[in-house]
């Protein structure tokens, strides 16, 4: 990754594509925010976006759910599908919880989620830390090669002084690159596909790009499907500039589509139908 000593993703920005990709999920967000809905039910919008955001973030960790379904559930502690269903709702909402930690200590918010995404396992020592020496991994439908604990140790670290010291970049190149950096180091024994998704959710929200948190990302990963969100990644993977641009426009890609589900979510409220 080309960077620049002052701000590491300042380069990222200028990478070809990467404006393009900004300029129109700003517009997209604009569009939604504007919405006459927004002005009066947007705490239902929130709610909703919510759900389906869950819904998505747990479809590509392997339990494909109907969203009816995923509504209808009260009970998440069945079978491993049940579990991670339960898992990305609890994350969901607690995404916004964490927003003024977030800034100041990343790396005690990323511990947090994954103690709450694993709520409703038996706790031991390895829930909410990051994984040691000779710790496995969970986390089947990620394939690519895992890097050691001590690799996984000062990337966090250098992920956690990115994110409090801040950068130029917009929202989503932010977002995408903790997204991105999560999923390849897989820092906990489980859970590291729901986690990084919603560490995306706190970036967009505490960005100010979605501080309602109506554009749930999460959805468009999903509606995209399994197979493009890993050929994306496999772009973030590789480091070159035209596969960190790939991953990034994946990644506006889905808050796009996030943003085209809660713009059907509002015209439904309109007509009194949701």
């Amino acid at each position: 990754m080309s960077t620049t000593s002052s701000d590491p993703l300042a380069a990222l920005g200028a990478l070809p594509g990467v404006g393009d990709a900004v300029d129109s999920v700003r517009k997209a967000v604009d569009r939604v925010y504007g919405h006459r809905v927004m002005r009066r039910r947007s705490n239902e919008v929130t709610a909703e976006a919510a759900l389906r955001g869950a819904r998505g973030s747990a479809a590509l960790s392997g339990a494909d759910w109907n969203l009816e379904e995923v509504r209808r559930r009260t009970d998440f502690s069945g079978d491993s599908e049940a579990r991670t269903v339960g898992a990305a709702l609890r994350l969901t909402a607690e995404a916004g919880q964490l927003l003024s930690i977030w800034r100041q200590s990343p790396l005690r918010v990323l511990a947090r989620l994954h103690l709450v995404a694993a709520g409703g396992v038996t706790p031991d020592d390895t829930v909410g830390r990051p994984r040691l020496a000779g710790e496995r991994v969970d986390e089947p439908l990620l394939e690519a090669p895992l890097p050691s604990a001590t690799e996984v140790s000062g990337r966090l670290e250098g992920l956690s002084q990115l994110i409090i010291t801040g950068s130029a970049a917009p929202a989503l190149v932010m977002a995408a690159v903790v997204h991105g950096e999560l999923l390849a180091l897989r820092p906990f024994g489980s859970h590291n596909g729901l986690v990084a998704r919603t560490a995306e959710r706190v970036v967009l929200i505490g960005s100010g790009l979605d501080p309602k948190s109506i554009c749930p990302a999460e959805v468009g990963h999903a509606e995209q499907g399994r197979a493009a969100y890993v050929a994306a990644f496999e772009g973030y993977l590789s480091g070159a500039p035209e596969g960190m641009a790939a991953w990034i426009a994946h990644c506006g890609r889905s808050v796009e589509l996030g943003v085209r589900e809660s713009t059907a979510v509002c015209e439904a409220l309109q007509r009194g139908a949701a």
